[in-house]
């Protein structure tokens, strides 16, 4: 994997043109305090190899700074691109990335993710998966019984 540095103007400052910001977390003892979806592997949004911010754990490192939302899309973290990468790849990046951990994000992304505006693909389901496959299990059950006992009645 090849590691580059954010590009900056002559001063060291970011270019902004777009919603790119860099977010420097220290390491908490949880770790930064988010989970990340996403990686060629383990594409979150069809087409899109990008890795993005699932969850931000509450009182974890990026919940204390406040700047990570939810739908982020990282870039970068110290200065190693995460485009392309698989999902296990990413993970050992954020893994190993020290004490101190730079970030270079696009904010707002969420906007051109799959489904409504502001809508987070990660979200509870208004029906929880187990429930689906419960009810989905007690209709085929219902249609075995059904189909045995017009069997036997048909023997008879």
């Amino acid at each position: 994997m090849d590691c580059v540095d954010f590009p900056a103007d002559m001063n060291g400052r970011m270019h902004n043109a777009t919603p790119e910001v860099e977010i420097c977390l220290k390491r908490g003892q949880s770790g930064m305090g988010f989970n990340i979806v996403g990686g060629r592997d383990q594409q979150y949004i069809s087409n899109d190899g990008g890795i993005y911010v699932a969850k931000i754990k509450e009182q974890g490192a990026a919940a204390l700074d406040g700047r990570l939302q939810e739908g982020d899309r990282i870039l970068a973290i110290n200065g190693c691109e995460l485009q392309n990468l698989s999902h296990q790849e990413a993970v050992e990046l954020f893994r190993t990335a020290g004490e101190d951990v730079r970030l270079r994000v696009l904010q707002g992304h969420s906007a051109q993710m799959n489904g409504p505006k502001g809508s987070r693909g990660w979200a509870e389901p208004p029906i929880p998966l187990l429930g689906v496959l419960a009810v989905t299990g007690v209709l085929a059950l219902t249609a075995i019984v059904y189909l045995r006992v017009r069997h036997q009645i048909g023997m008879r």
